[in-house]
This record gives structure tokens, sequence and C-alpha cells, in this order.
């Protein structure tokens, strides 16, 4: 007899209940889901998903690169780093011998760094014998260190994926592991962000420093996006591409990144979400003894600095010997904006696979370009951001080309009826995202830990599939009309141009 996983009952299950709206999914979850808030304001979630003897975790901090202080751009993911490093009990052959030497390095770094910052009277030779006596500082503090014991301690118990990332708006870990091992984890996970320790911090500066060369100074995508933001955002964080300015990356220290710790990562700026074989009545007094112990400390603070309208059409173009890109964006409300829904129908129905309007009008039909999308949530959707669109040409093609088409799918939006096909195609499609998205328990637990941050109920990851189907032609003619036009847009192009000097007769022969 074939045998029917759970994960592909719960597809189906939904997809039945999808035609009368997802009310009942939310009655069903009720059953599975269990939130608790502890007393130091951490809240956890446990959601019951027993397909194998397995569970995957989702550790959502509600700080991300936009929360970097001002002139140390990057600060938030090098401590994403610094949270594999270990404690002062894990990745330490001497704790209190390490601690002393690190301090140390601290008290080197501090007298090195002011001397080579100073804007007059710089002593190039005292510089140096500063550099010399904080990087032998270093060589000692590293004599305590045990490689990777973090990581080392999870693999050995079975754990799988460990991962984690930084973007502008939140931080997020996560891996998977044996359910026998619930006790482990929790220790581990709690431990990392009770006792953090900023050791190897300036060799992991460097790795980042290393993040920077490769995905911006390196790749003409990762320039392209750099100045397209900054051309986007005059005023707030999301000016910033988020890895931080190499100026930026060689000016913060481990102190720097204690002290960010110490500011954002509160209990009452954290969810952690477990998803799979695992009983509540069981599980949360042990996930409630281990994060239960993280200090309470008051919420760090909101940003409050908005964006000003834009006024007018911002461009630029790149020229580079590099493949042809472009790109443009227009200003929308956050997540919490009531029509936030009529933007992802139009996101979907622009971009959503090979029958979505980009993809026909400029891949299939005027063969311009080999990709053609747009898209909302850039570069966050914490706060107003961007609705954007990019694409990229076929040889002999032009980005200009790419942007007449673009604006002419746009016009089309704006001033003509989606069709009932179209709109109950994207309808489907939007709920069928959802479920694929549950599908398995990584999937799972960080949607669920992200919605519980963002809106205080993960009953609304549910209500917004709702909140797409009362989304009519009409709304979409309407949004589109307000925020598609050209003094809220920004372009950027990179242009091919031919290479030159030794290059260019490389190329020739």
């Amino acid at each position: 007899m074939r045998r029917v996983s759970l994960a592909w009952l719960l597809a189906a299950y939904l997809l039945l209940l999808s035609a009368s709206g997802f009310a009942q999914d939310i009655a069903a979850f009720e059953k599975r889901v269990t939130v608790k808030k502890l007393p130091n304001g951490l809240t956890l979630m446990i959601i019951e998903r027993p397909v194998a003897p397995v569970f995957s975790f989702f550790t959502h901090v509600d700080t991300g690169s936009v929360q970097d202080p001002k002139g140390k751009g990057g600060l938030a993911h090098m401590f994403e780093h610094m949270a594999f490093k270990g404690t002062d009990k894990i990745g330490t052959r001497n704790w209190p011998a390490e601690r002393a030497a690190l301090a140390e390095v601290e008290k080197l770094y501090r007298a090195y760094d002011y001397e080579r910052r100073k804007v007059t009277g710089s002593d190039p030779k005292r510089v140096e014998q500063l550099k010399q006596a904080w990087e032998k500082a270093v060589e000692k503090a590293e004599q305590y260190v045990v490689p990777n014991e973090f990581d080392e301690i999870i693999e050995r118990e079975g754990g799988q994926n460990l991962n984690a990332f930084t973007s502008m708006d939140e931080t997020g870990y996560f891996y998977e592991m044996p359910s026998n091992r619930l006790e482990l984890w929790a220790y581990l996970e709690s431990e990392r962000f009770l006792h953090p320790v900023m050791r190897q911090f300036y060799k992991e500066r460097d790795v980042v420093m290393e993040e920077r060369r490769l995905r911006v100074d390196s790749s003409p995508l990762g320039r392209l996006v750099e100045q397209f933001v900054g051309a986007a955002f005059i005023a707030h964080p999301y000016h910033y591409e988020g890895i931080g300015f190499p100026s930026e990356l060689e000016a913060f220290s481990a102190t720097d990144a204690q002290r960010f710790f110490d500011h954002y990562y509160v209990p009452r700026n954290m969810v952690v979400a477990v998803v799979g074989d695992l009983k509540p009545q069981t599980a949360l007094p042990i996930l409630e003894k281990y994060f239960g112990r993280l200090v309470s400390r008051p919420a760090p603070e909101e940003i409050s600095l908005v964006e000003p309208p834009q006024i007018a059409e911002r461009n630029f173009v790149m020229r580079e010997v590099s493949q042809p890109i472009y790109l443009e964006g227009y200003h929308r409300p956050d997540y919490r904006d009531p029509d936030d829904a009529v933007y992802d129908v139009i996101s979907d129905l622009l971009s959503n696979g090979r029958t979505s309007r980009l993809y026909r009008a400029l891949v299939r039909d005027k063969k311009i370009a080999v990709q053609a999308a747009g898209f909302s949530g850039f570069p966050g959707v914490k706060y107003p951001h961007l609705f954007a669109f990019y694409s990229i040409p076929v040889k002999g093609h032009t980005p200009a080309e790419l942007r007449d088409a673009i604006h002419s799918e746009i016009e089309r939006l704006k001033n003509e009826d989606v069709t009932d096909e179209e709109l109950k195609m994207v309808k489907t499609r939007i709920r069928a995202d959802l479920i694929r998205g549950l599908a398995n328990n990584g999937g799972m637990a960080q949607a669920f830990a992200t919605v519980q941050t963002r809106y205080g109920d993960w009953r609304e990851l549910f209500r917004q599939v709702d909140r797409v189907d009362k989304v009519n032609k009409a709304a979409i003619r309407r949004v589109a009309q307000k925020i598609f036009v050209p003094n809220n847009r920004t372009i950027g192009m990179l242009e091919n141009v031919a290479p030159t000097g030794a290059s260019a007769q490389q190329g020739a022969k």
C-alpha cells in the first residue's frame, strides 16, 4: 500500500479548504499552535507537526541592518557572525584567561584606532607600533579558542542546515535537530544570546569585508543595487545596502558589537518558533527553563525617521563591461497598509511564472529580455519601501528598450481592468504559495515567527490570503494609478560598453 506523508495530506487539506477561505485553517492550526510570552518578554511558539522525529526552529530577532549605528554600517550582519562563535563555556579552553586577553585586545585596538584616525598630527610610526601591539594581543587571545566548537556540537548531535541571515529588517537563526535533542538545542540557542563572546572578531570582520568585495565591489549587479537604493532613499536607512561600506567595516570594534547586542538583542525583540514532532506539555517547560534565563531589558526604540515624498524622477546610468540590467522602483507604504494585499496581487500578476504579464510581453512576445519581473518588498517591508521592476535584455537589445516595454505594461495595468481569468489565477497561485511555504518544518517556523513578530498574531498569515481574495479589479487600477507615476520613480540602468586597452585586444584574439 502506498504510504502518504502527513506533509502531503496537510497540503491537500489546505487546498480543499481554499475554496471557502482560510478561516477553517486558522481553527485547525489553533489546535496545534501554542504561544507563550515569557515574563522577560520573549515569545515562544510551538507548532505540532509529527511527520518525523525531528524539529526545526527559527529565532526571529526584530533587528536588521536598518539599526546599524551611523558610520558603522554592517554591524547587525557582523553580530550574526559572532552568534556562531560560542559562549563563555563553548569555544574556549580557559575562559578567565581568554576574557582578560580579549579585554587587552580591545584596549590596544582603541589606542591604535584613535591614532590612525587623527585628522592632524598622526604619527605613521606610532600607528604601526600600535597596530603591531594590537595584532600580537589578537594572536595571544587566539590560543584560548576552540574553533567551531558551537557548530561541531550541533552537527555531532544530529543537527543539520545550520545557518542564519541578516536583512534590512530582521535577523534570523535556524537549523533542525532530532526531537530527542530538544533540551540540548534549547540550552545552546538560549546560551548564545545569554553569554555571547566576541572572539575572533577581527578575523571574522575580514570575512565580512570579503563578502562585501564579492557581493558588491566585484559584482556589477551588486554595485547597481547599491547605487539604486542610494538614489531611491535620501533619508531613511534603506538608503544603505546593508553590508556596510569599506570604511565602516574597518571602523567598528568588538566593543561596538557587544553594545549592539546589548541594545537590540533583548527578549522583547525576539520570537522563537519550534516546529516538528513535539508535544507542548513536555516541550514548553523546557523552553521556558532555558529561554526564561535571558535578562529582561527595555525594548529598543523604533526608528522615527520617515522618508520624505519623492517629488521628481531620479535616473542614473552605469557603464561597464558587463551584462546590461534595467532596474526601477516606486515608493509604496509598509506592510501594514490597507492595500498591502493589492500589491501582492499586482506582483503576482506581473511576475509569477511564464503566464505573468512581464514574461509574456518582454520574453515570449517581444523577445527583448531573458528575464523580467516586478516585485514588492525591496529592500525591506517593515518600513515604507519600493515596488521594483527589473529586466535583463537579450543580446542586441538595450535597457532603454526594456524601460519602454515595462512602462507599457504599467500603463496597461493603470488603464485597463485585468481579466476575470487573470484575477482568479493570481488568487489561486497566492494560496498555493502559502501551502508550499508550510510544507516543511523550517518554512513553517520562519513564517509563523515572522508573522507573529510583525502583527503580534500568527493568524495574520492566513488572514492575508483572505484579504487577497477580496482584491478586485478596481483596487488594482486605483493602486497602480496612485504609485506608478513618474515623480515617484527611480531608474537605474547598467549599460554594456566595449572593453578597451589590453582587455579588448585579448577579447579580439
